[in-house]
Formats: structure tokens, sequence, C-alpha cells
């Protein structure tokens, strides 16, 4: 069966925390304290896995902080194809407020992978697309890595008849999209800085997305926090509004989103199913507190309060 591939080739170990009311500058006495396999790409891995979909981990991790990556993805029965590098993988702290429902985060850079070890990730990475139908490409890049690194890693999707799905931003995201992904998920603000503009209507949001259509691309889900999300591709586009929840963690919602559409687009759904499970899975997750991510079952109970109109 083909499978999904997720990569995070900086990913960190994310320290979640609560604390019942975060006082900057003040002593503050943490209450609970969870640890887990963090960064985008294995966000995604984790709900594709609460999906039932098959999904492979790739990235690169380093030192004793990459071992626990390592670990928390066995745990889970999430199947991994990292590359180690000299180094640390980086922590990612996020404090939880629980009176004010804030999560406030303090992520580090992360290791600096070496230019053979870039390489080296690439070969494994060509070598083992061949039971792959969609790679997803999310986040950062490492310290030191050039910023055409997802050009080159969809280019080679590409030449192997494998769609992708590109979740960055500045000009990783930049340089990414010369490449023409499959499909790509900026939020608002990653989009306006893309195009250096600034929104102010939901009609320019959808013009400019047809625009990166039709450089020859052909999703683009345009996530916009609580005020849901658009969905364009060369003939549909809609406007996409959750249901109301009360916020706990923005941690992962917009991750979800992009499990959601490489799950839609392995099952074949349509433009508004997808536009339906979208946002349906980030409002899940945004939800639940700290590292938590949306359940299969959760996201199909929630599909009929998600409202979408379409757009000329």
């Amino acid at each position: 069966m083909k499978t999904i591939h997720t990569v995070t080739l900086n990913p960190a170990v994310d320290k979640t925390v609560t604390v019942e009311h975060f006082a900057p500058g003040e002593l503050n006495r943490i209450k609970t304290m969870r640890t887990d396999a963090g960064g985008k790409g294995i966000n995604v891995a984790k709900v594709l896995h609460s999906f039932s979909v098959p999904v492979i981990a790739w990235g690169i991790q380093g030192g004793h902080q990459g071992k626990i990556i390592l670990d928390k993805l066995s745990e889970q029965g999430i199947p991994s194809r990292f590359i180690e590098a000299e180094g640390e993988t980086r922590t990612n702290l996020k404090v939880v407020d629980e009176h004010t429902k804030q999560t406030t985060e303090l992520n580090e850079a992360g290791c600096i992978p070496s230019q053979e070890l870039l390489e080296q990730f690439l070969a494994c990475y060509e070598a083992g697309l061949d039971d792959a139908a969609i790679v997803v490409l999310g986040g950062s890049l490492p310290p030191g890595t050039p910023a055409d690194y997802y050009r080159r890693l969809i280019e080679i999707a590409n030449r192997k008849g494998v769609r992708t799905i590109l979740d960055a931003d500045g000009e990783a995201l930049a340089r990414g999209i010369e490449a023409v992904p499959f499909a790509l998920k900026p939020n608002i603000y990653e989009l306006e800085t893309l195009l250096g503009t600034k929104f102010t209507s939901e009609e320019q949001i959808v013009s400019a997305a047809r625009g990166l259509v039709s450089k020859g691309m052909s999703y683009i889900l345009v996530s916009m926090g609580g005020e849901g999300s658009i969905l364009v591709t060369k003939e549909e586009a809609y406007r996409v509004r959750p249901f109301p929840i009360t916020p706990l963690s923005t941690v992962g919602a917009g991750d979800s989103m992009v499990a959601a559409m490489a799950y839609c687009l392995l099952a074949c759904k349509t433009t508004a199913e997808m536009a339906r499970w979208t946002s349906a899975a980030g409002t899940v997750t945004a939800s639940k507190s700290g590292t938590d991510v949306c359940t299969m079952e959760q996201v199909e109970e929630s599909l009929n309060r998600i409202e979408i109109e379409p757009m000329i």
C-alpha cells in the first residue's frame, strides 16, 4: 500500500509545562510537564497515524535529544528514517497558562548539519520514495541549510511522480515554490510575506492563491487561525468557517490541517470534502491542550459543523 512520507529537517523535543498563572520576570512553579517528539512533519505523521494511514517520518536528529525523538516515534508505532547529525536536536519549551489559556513558546534554533550530511539525506530520501504516494515537507530548515533545500526535495519527488505538500515560511517557502509542489499550506501571514502585500479582502486572498495555482500548483490552503481558511484550486474556491471552540493550544493545529489534506488526497476526496476535513482537523486539535492532536473519530463527528461557502 502506498504511504505518506513526512520530512522534518529541524525537529524538536517539545517540552510542555503548565503553570497556574504565567508571570514574566517572576518565579513560576510548574504544575505538570510532558515531553513529545515535535516539528511540523512529525506532528503530521502523528495525525496520519491516528487516522490509520501508513506513514513514515523522515528527518535529521542529533545527540541525546535526537534519541528521545526516535524513542517517542517508536513508542507511538510510527516508522522513522532519520539521519544522525553532530550536535544536539533542539528543545522547544511551551508554557501553558491555565488561567488565560495562552501558550508561550520558546524555540531553540537547532543543530547545524554538515553539507555532507545534507547530501547524504538527499540520496537516502530519493532512494526511499518508491513506496510514497505523497511527501509532506514542513517546518523550518536547520541553521546553515541552503534556502533552496526544499526545492531540491520537491524536484526529486516530482521526478519520481510523488506529490508534495509544502508547509514552510520565509525564504524556504519562496525557494520551495520554484519547484512547483503539488499543494501549499501557508497561513495568511506567510502568504502576505511571500507576496509582499497586505490583504484587505477575501477576494484578494483567492486571487493571490489563484496566481500560485497558475504556476502549476493544484491546491492552495490558506489558514487564518480562528477566522477559518480558504481552499483554492484551478476550478474551485471555498471559504471555510470552523465551529466555535475554546482554543487551548494552537500547537499542531496547522499541522493537523496538512495531515487532513494529505489524507484527502490519498482517499481521492473532493475539494469541498477537503475543505471540511482540513478545517475540522485543525479546529479539533486547537481545542485540545498542549501537543494533543485530533483523532479520526473526532474529525468525522465534526465535519457537519464546518461551514463552507463557494467563492467565485
